[in-house]
């Protein structure tokens, strides 16, 4: 089978957010293919929401059973701790990496890529909107 032949990847973005961080936190994943992810997730700081984020792109990526994933996003720690570029300084943050990890496992080929801010304004928009709908749920 020629690279022409192969099926192309699921691609998905993800974001996360946190106004005050910590504060009132989401993320949101975005895939051309179709798969949007919007969700509130209490009040946390941005590096827990980016985490987050990114274990929902692996948990959609698994759930959609493709075999050949590439996860992109501007979040230069996530991307970069998940590839052993960085060191994981924050323990707290530790077992969403070694989660990261376990479901990384269950897909055949994945690549993780960081992005400029701007290529990544779909999951940005999706996790601001979980923010929006989480303040007028309160309201």
């Amino acid at each position: 089978m020629t690279q022409a032949d192969r099926p192309a990847p699921l691609v998905l973005y993800f974001d996360g957010a946190s106004r005050g961080n910590p504060g009132p936190a989401s993320f949101g994943v975005f895939s051309p293919s179709g798969i949007r992810i919007s969700r509130a997730i209490g009040s946390t700081t941005n590096n827990v929401a980016e985490w987050r984020g990114f274990l929902a792109a692996l948990e959609a990526a698994v759930a959609s059973g493709a075999a050949r994933v590439e996860i992109r996003a501007d979040s230069q720690l996530v991307v970069r701790q998940f590839l052993g570029e960085y060191k994981m300084k924050a323990e707290h943050l530790r077992p969403f990496l070694e989660e990261a990890r376990r479901q990384a496992a269950r897909i055949a080929s994945l690549r993780v890529v960081h992005v400029r801010r701007e290529e990544n304004r779909e999951a940005d928009a999706l996790a601001n909107a979980a923010l929006d709908r989480a303040k007028a749920g309160a309201s």
